[in-house]
């Protein structure tokens, strides 16, 4: 993490979790009363956003540590539970909705294991299946290197039966959850795309063959995989270069390791585009064809988006023709079309991902 400000509440000074974290940044922090004091300070620069990403402000959450997913208005959701562990990322993809959603983007460290067990607990003790991630708002991994939070997670996880977490991830910060027994309770996820995309657009991420060879590790020590095609891009010479993609995917990893792949298209809110233009000059990601959505997100032309997906479904069916396959914030046209069918009853997607979750991760629920 290249961190060069650290802020953290002052009565935060005596956490032991906090300190921990200092040490390891090896930066004084600044103490401070009232967050104004940090936001001040990045919406000072002339980009906020690499800023924000180069400061760390150590606070504890003030809303909900678990929510569900907000979802889109009339497209699909998949009835994800988020864990609220941070906010913003150190990795910088132009597409990257967060330099848009929070006002200013801070990176944010969550301190407080107390209240995530807490809230944890209740959960657990529901008879219901859960899917919780903590990859909404920040990268799960990004803390893997100076705190000891993923493995907190995965040995809390590890403990209960009808949950499963998933560490959704561009880096390959992976070495501390190695030796974990996770008792198939924790599902690591990796986003992967085009390495021209990810040269182009995702700065300070990891390579497409760095994040397969993490994968790989982490089959090999146990733990179930997903992965999300997530944005796709639209640009001449894709299908070619996401079908490579898949094919390496399948050359480090087994079919039956993996819980689910998801898949979405580029979609943003159109206020996105003039941040892109300004941080990303050289990008052409925000000028293909787009039409604005009914959820008042510009996206491809729904044609071209069911003609990308159609390649990509099959390329993967030919490797794993029983995965599970679902799309992140698509209409029923665009289900029935590409994959045949449409879970279009309330909760039912989550439903489908709940399946696969107690048949890969022995999960338990009375009802």
């Amino acid at each position: 993490m290249k961190i060069n400000k650290l802020f953290i509440d002052h009565d935060l000074l005596s956490c032991e979790e906090a300190e921990t974290l200092i040490k390891k940044i090896g930066i004084k922090p600044e103490s401070v009363l009232d967050s104004k004091e940090v936001f001040d300070y990045v919406n000072s620069s002339d980009d906020p956003v690499l800023r924000g990403k180069r400061t760390l402000y150590i606070t504890e959450n003030q809303g909900s540590v678990i929510r569900k997913c907000p979802g889109t208005s009339y497209y699909t959701c998949c009835d994800y539970t988020i864990l609220h562990t941070g906010t913003f990322c150190t990795m910088d993809c132009s597409y990257c909705i967060l330099q848009a959603y929070f006002h200013p983007p801070v990176l944010q460290y969550f301190a407080g294991r107390e209240k995530i067990s807490v809230e944890l607990d209740k959960l657990f003790a529901m008879d219901k299946i859960f899917r919780i991630g903590t990859g909404e708002f920040t990268d799960s991994l990004i803390w893997e290197k100076i705190t000891d939070l993923p493995q907190f997670l995965v040995n809390k996880f590890a403990d209960q039966s009808n949950s499963i977490l998933e560490l959704k991830t561009k880096t390959v910060n992976i070495d501390s959850l190695k030796s974990i027994d996770h008792n198939n309770k924790t599902v690591i996820a990796w986003s992967l795309n085009t390495p021209g995309v990810i040269k182009s657009e995702e700065r300070s991420t990891a390579p497409l063959e760095a994040r397969l060879e993490a994968a790989a590790r982490c089959e090999s020590w146990g733990y179930r995989l997903a992965f999300h095609f997530d944005p796709v891009v639209i640009y001449e010479g894709c299908e070619k270069e996401y079908e490579d993609v898949i094919k390496r995917l399948f050359s480090h990893i087994s079919a039956e390791s993996i819980l689910w792949i998801s898949i979405g298209t580029f979609r943003f809110m159109p206020g996105l585009k003039q941040t892109i233009e300004k941080r990303f000059p050289h990008s052409s990601i925000p000028y293909g064809e787009f039409i604005l959505g009914l959820d008042n997100k510009m996206r491809y032309f729904k044609p071209l988006r069911i003609e990308i997906y159609k390649k990509i479904i099959s390329y993967i069916r030919l490797y794993a023709p029983d995965v599970t396959l679902y799309f992140c914030m698509e209409d029923q046209e665009v289900w029935e079309k590409t994959l045949g069918f449409f879970p279009g009853e309330e909760g039912e997607l989550g439903s489908l991902l709940d399946k696969s979750a107690v048949q890969h991760c022995n999960l338990i629920c009375k009802n």
